[in-house]
């Protein structure tokens, strides 16, 4: 039983992620090499093709969800970390309470919070109406159907995702260890920068996972705060699943997505070093 218990433990996590991720994943690249449509029935033909043709196709789509993905989380890092710092070596008694804070949106659905977003930023809305009655701004100037709109959604609804993991490792932090880098004479920035940021670095790695893999895939902020120039490839996925039936080059389009972000992902592991990454996310 001793030798058994381990595989125990793990079993309904197993069959969990056998039913729910490896059979549907299995399923969705045999249907990506199918052919036929939706009234006829799709015939298995091992048609790889479809993976060219698709990527040829929404190129575009790619390349700005991969761009918008990285600006994102880019972002999201410039403005998380300061707020976890804040919160792990200032906050003192009242860390609950700020982390709270930080998750209070996610007791609102995440497609309410990005339409409330839309009437904010509305031509005709509660922040640029005023601005152009007293003609702070132009009346042709608007914020919705652009890139801005869409990155600042993106990085609104994914923020608290970058902001606690960093806070993890920050509260992990040893303030002896700080103490000792000043004792040595080390200026406040110095001991940010040789002891602080590196201790801090698998937080950091951990929220990037945590971001840039949803920010890529997400097709909600760009459907109703981007504009048909603003489309990325989520979107483009949701229409050929649930509007065209083209089920082969959707899946075909979700597994070449998929494969692009591991890629990204094992060489930004094998940059930064992953041994205490995993740690520090399962932490």
């Amino acid at each position: 039983m001793k030798r058994l218990a381990p595989y125990l433990l793990i079993l309904p996590g197993g069959l969990w992620l056998l039913i729910f991720l490896v059979v549907p994943m299995v399923f969705m690249a045999s249907v990506s090499t199918q052919e036929g449509d939706i009234i006829n029935g799709f015939v298995q033909t091992f048609d790889f093709s479809v993976y060219g043709d698709a990527v040829t196709r929404y190129r575009t789509q790619f390349l700005r969800s991969v761009g918008y993905g990285l600006v994102g989380t880019a972002i999201s890092i410039a403005m998380a970390y300061p707020v976890a710092y804040w919160i792990a070596f200032r906050g003192g008694s009242r860390k609950s309470t700020y982390l709270l804070l930080v998750l209070l949106p996610f007791f609102v659905s995440f497609v309410l919070r990005t339409v409330s977003w839309k009437f904010l930023l509305a031509d005709d809305g509660l922040l640029l109406s005023p601005l152009k009655a007293m003609g702070l701004v132009a009346q042709d100037f608007h914020v919705l159907q652009t890139t801005a709109a869409v990155i600042g959604g993106l990085v609104y609804n994914y923020l608290p995702f970058m902001i606690l993991p960093i806070y993890v490792a920050l509260e992990r932090i040893d303030p002896r260890v700080v103490e000792a880098a000043q004792d040595l004479y080390a200026a406040r920035r110095q001991a940010f920068t040789k002891v602080v940021l590196p201790l801090s670095l698998p937080g950091v790695f951990a929220g990037v996972l945590m971001t840039f893999v949803p920010m890529t895939a997400d097709y909600v902020n760009a459907g109703i705060l981007g504009g048909p120039a603003n489309t990325m490839i989520g979107n483009i996925i949701q229409t050929e699943y649930l509007v065209n039936a083209d089920y082969p080059t959707a899946a075909a389009l979700s597994f070449t997505l998929m494969a692009v972000m591991l890629a990204g992902i094992f060489a930004y592991a094998r940059a930064l070093g992953t041994e205490n990454v995993l740690e520090a996310a399962a932490r």
